[in-house]
């Protein structure tokens, strides 16, 4: 094969393996109880939700009986007027539903049946962006510390550190230091990747 053969060859197994990574997460809507009319009404799915992280790209299970519930994105008002206007999408009928976010910010789900919505079987959740997407929330970064990078001539600390006659440095001596940590931006799914991305590649070239 020519180098342009390979490199494809090549971008295809990177690409497998950055899916890998970045696996989305599985939200099933309601855990156990599934789809349904919430037995404690709109309360059942707002506390679900309030203990869930949601990023674009993550899927939402709703678990439910075919013909007798069905899920529909809606925008805010419609949600709470439990209506179908302006649905966002078409109406899914078949269970499970497995609906996969596209997008950040409010989402607003609801069943068409009957009076459920109105009984709590509604669903808004928040959704972000994940930390590797330009926009979404980054670690802060620490400033480094203010203050001259050498010793200033009123500092105490010539005096600390001058040497003592006869006595042996303690602890490793002048030159023994803290080791800094690593990096906070440098994810292990990320030396994953490219320790086995340097691995496929001599594994063809040699």
């Amino acid at each position: 094969m020519d180098g342009v053969s390979w490199l494809m060859i090549y971008g295809a197994i990177f690409g497998m393996l950055l899916n890998c990574a970045l696996a989305q997460n599985v939200h099933v809507v309601g855990d156990g109880m599934g789809w349904i009319v919430p037995p404690n009404g709109p309360l059942s799915y707002s506390n679900w939700a309030s203990g869930k992280t949601f990023m674009v790209g993550d899927i939402l299970v709703f678990n439910f009986v075919t013909n007798e519930h069905d899920v529909l994105r809606v925008p805010r008002a419609s949600y709470d007027a439990c209506t179908q206007d302006n649905g966002i999408g078409g109406v899914i009928t078949a269970g499970p539903a497995n609906i996969t976010i596209d997008s950040n910010g409010d989402h607003y789900y609801i069943c068409t049946f009957g009076r459920h919505c109105q009984f709590g079987q509604k669903l808004a959740i928040t959704v972000g962006l994940p930390p590797s997407t330009p926009g979404g929330a980054m670690p802060p970064v620490m400033a480094p510390p203010a203050g001259p990078t050498t010793p200033s001539p009123a500092s105490s600390q010539p005096d600390a550190c001058a040497p003592t006659p006869f006595s042996p440095p303690i602890g490793g001596g002048p030159n023994s230091r803290a080791t800094p940590p690593d990096s906070a931006s440098t994810s292990l799914a990320s030396n994953v990747l490219v320790i086995l991305l340097s691995a496929f590649i001599i594994a063809f070239l040699f």
